[in-house]
């Protein structure tokens, strides 16, 4: 465990050190970012906002036609991606009955590190009744990133939380797949009193580790994963729902549901060749669970 209380792995915090330039936890390296929202007047209100450079936020938005009392957040960040020393940490309190849609503004780029690296916490909590999406837009480890990424999730039993992430193999239009030291994801996801319901585990460590076989990337470059966390759907019909949804998804995508354990949701894991077809088909199958668990379909978020 770190000086900051972030519990790193070992294959990440064997790169610990002291960068010539700003260490962890100067000015613009330890970024903040906690909000919370309630209900005011049947419409979902930002109830406090907390930031720390270089995270931010803008006012949220209320851009969803069917659901015009959810906004949605941006999350933002002032730098040009996470660098060697970055700590950064999110936190989200959705309070009883909210319905909030989670989202970044741009690909979050893990960028060359030669000394030490980055982690990013995000840590989300959805009381009971609420809605609440968590999906940002891909996350690109350029060559040489040393990155760890822990998302906690709290989820009361009558909440519904869907939560996505794409990471891609490198900055593929350069032709650069897996050229990163290290790529570390933790997802936690619980129930307020601590019983767990699902965990995530990824590390992908290209020179010591195949990160192209089985139960990895394979020979794809991008990979996109859904949870789907609720008690507003059984899961064997949730799963059946969202399957059908994704089931043609083209030659170049391989796509898998399965339902969680204690039925308590279903997650889905894509692979493929190409950032444009993964995408789609998580928005598939988020716009599948939308339309079955609160009668609409998923908007598209525009990102200008």
């Amino acid at each position: 465990m770190t000086a900051d209380g972030t519990d790193v792995p070992a294959v990440v915090a064997g790169y610990a050190g002291a960068p010539e330039t700003l260490p962890p936890g100067s000015p613009g390296k330890a970024g903040v970012l906690e909000i919370g929202f309630v209900v005011v007047d049947g419409r979902t209100e930002l109830s406090h906002h907390r930031q720390q450079s270089p995270l931010q936020i803008m006012r949220p938005l209320y851009v969803d036609p069917e659901r015009p009392d959810l906004p949605v957040v941006y999350l933002m960040s002032t730098g040009g991606g996470l660098v060697q020393g970055d700590r950064m940490r999110f936190e989200f309190d959705c309070g009883p009955g909210t319905s909030v849609h989670l989202t970044t503004q741009a690909s979050t780029k893990a960028q060359r590190m030669d000394t030490d690296y980055a982690t990013q916490v995000v840590q989300l909590r959805a009381a009971a009744g609420a809605f609440v999406e968590y999906l940002p837009e891909p996350l690109i480890p350029f060559g040489g990133a040393r990155l760890h990424q822990r998302t906690e999730v709290t989820v009361d039993p009558s909440a519904t939380v869907i939560v996505g992430e794409t990471v891609l193999a490198g900055r593929l239009a350069r032709g650069e797949r897996h050229r990163y030291d290290v790529f570390a994801s933790d997802l936690e996801i619980v129930r307020p009193d601590g019983s767990l319901l699902a965990v995530d585990t990824i590390r992908l460590q290209p020179e010591t580790d195949g990160v192209t076989g089985p139960a990895v990337f394979g020979d794809h470059d991008v990979m996109g994963t859904l949870y789907v966390v609720t008690a507003s759907a059984e899961a064997a019909v949730l799963a059946d729902t969202v399957h059908e949804a994704i089931a043609d998804s083209g030659p170049d995508v391989r796509a898998g549901v399965s339902v969680l354990p204690d039925d308590c949701g279903v997650w889905v894991r894509v692979l493929g060749a190409h950032t444009e077809s993964v995408t789609a088909v998580v928005y598939r199958a988020w716009d599948a669970a939308r339309r079955l668990l609160i009668g609409v379909p998923a908007p598209h978020i525009r990102r200008t």
